[in-house]
């Protein structure tokens, strides 16, 4: 036993159980100050929907302590002025966290670690134990031990080195302590948010897609039967452990599709780790020469296409979905992003901005190289000159048009296959939605053309 107080800092990891660094900080019964920092940094850039998903998740966590007895203590400002702060009033003689692999965390964390050692004689360290990821970034490497580019290799070898057992974390035989709390703001998630916040609500819903997963190989491409998991938000938020779905994954009989899925987001995870700067800049960087839109007509375009009102019905769909509910079906956030790039002539940066403001499941390694692989321009990427048809897209995963005349109220009295092609309907399209902003046919031509150019 020890009569130690330890911090814990919360970022990406609001919950309590299959926690490792929990397990750690209350390791030999020392006390826990449980902290959680509101950081503008990371605030300020995201929309409406997004910020309220996170703060509602950190409410559940508090939530979650006070059944314990425990009381979050949240504080507003920079954490490496904040940590110190928080260490001297507790007399805490260390920092618990899970650690973080994207570019802003790791310097934040550099300059809490180096702030904890000035703050007061002795050091005080910022451990760290486990990640958001079964498998940390940086652990698989390739036989010259450099990082992966490609998944599939990743995921055979992803798949061998394997991940531990959840974490056996107790919130009930904590030592929780205390400290003087800022309050955290009051905020109520959009009603068109379907996903209840916090970890009960996330094992709850884990559970319910457990039940679908043997369907989700088949089912996972149609918007319009909604068999996706939801889970990503969870994830994102850390309000569940991808290791808690691979523990219940082993029992099922049909687990490679969504353990597949799971892994993607793991292989994006450590390409950002071994190349940080593919955040913001081009994975391929012999694709940075294709020319795009600036100015006004890049401002047109992208204002139509972030309000849904191109004129290609799954691809409005798709956008009016997101402003909804912060989420997007995935099939449908690859056909958007291939429209906005390939169709409207919009760098993938635009998109991916728009992307990580309003998506509530907006995991920045994720997003970036998901919009670099629609761009082509992204590691394991599909090649620049496939380029996605709106219209095919939608005829074969939006059948009977289901999803379109959810997001479309304009088109819901369009029937048969002009749902998918409104403008081919007698008298064009209905009153109130636009005419195709572009032809599909001419701007694939022209954005081959480009690429080629660019080739020669």
């Amino acid at each position: 036993m020890t009569d130690e107080r330890r911090v814990l800092w919360f970022r990406r990891d609001l919950r309590l159980l299959d926690h490792a660094a929990l397990l750690t900080a209350a390791a030999d019964g020392a006390e826990v100050v449980p902290l959680y920092v509101l950081d503008e940094r990371l605030l300020a850039p995201a929309g409406r929907t997004r910020v309220a998903w996170v703060l509602a998740s950190v409410r559940a966590l508090a939530d979650e302590l006070a059944e314990h007895g425990a009381s979050l203590v949240v504080r507003r400002g920079d954490p490496a002025e904040v940590l110190p702060a928080v260490v001297a009033e507790t007399g805490a003689r260390e920092v618990h966290i899970s650690s973080d692999h994207g570019p802003y965390g790791r310097a934040r964390d550099a300059r809490v670690r180096a702030a904890l050692g000035e703050a007061q004689p002795g050091e005080v360290p910022l451990v760290e134990t486990g990640s958001p990821y079964a498998v940390t970034p940086g652990r698989v490497l390739t036989g010259s031990g450099t990082g992966y580019q490609v998944f599939t290799p990743y995921y055979r070898a992803w798949l061998a080195h394997g991940w531990r057992a959840p974490a056996a974390s107790d919130p009930a035989r904590v030592a929780w302590a205390s400290a003087p709390t800022e309050e955290l703001p009051s905020v109520e998630l959009p009603s068109g948010v379907r996903l209840e916040a916090g970890e009960s609500a996330a094992r709850r819903h884990w559970a319910e897609a457990l039940e679908r997963v043997g369907d989700y190989a088949t089912a996972r491409d149609r918007p319009d039967l909604d068999a996706t998991s939801r889970i990503s938000p969870y994830l994102k938020v850390g309000a569940l452990h991808p290791r808690t779905l691979l523990a219940d994954l082993a029992d099922h009989p049909e687990p490679e599709a969504f353990r597949r899925e799971l892994a993607f987001r793991e292989f994006y995870a450590d390409v950002l780790h071994h190349r940080p700067e593919t955040a913001r800049e081009y994975a391929r960087p012999e694709l940075r020469g294709l020319p795009y839109l600036t100015g006004a007509a890049l401002c047109e375009h992208l204002d139509v296409w972030r309000a849904g009102r191109t004129g290609y019905p799954l691809v409005d769909a798709g956008m009016r979905q997101l402003l909804a509910e912060g989420w997007m079906h995935n099939r449908v956030r690859m056909l958007v992003a291939s429209f906005l790039v390939k169709d409207l002539g919009v760098e993938w940066t635009h998109g991916a901005r728009h992307f990580l403001r309003h998506l509530i499941d907006g995991d920045l390694a994720s997003n970036q190289h998901g919009w670099q692989w629609a761009a082509g321009s992204g590691t394991d990427a599909a090649p620049y000159f496939r380029i996605f048809n709106p219209t095919t897209q939608a005829r074969r995963f939006d059948p009977d048009g289901t999803y379109i005349r959810r997001w479309i109220p304009e088109l819901r009295s369009v029937t048969g296959k002009a749902i998918h092609e409104p403008w081919t309907a007698p008298g064009g399209p209905p009153e109130g939605y636009p005419a195709p902003i572009v032809d599909h046919a001419e701007q694939r031509a022209a954005a081959l053309e480009a690429y080629h150019a660019l080739r020669r």
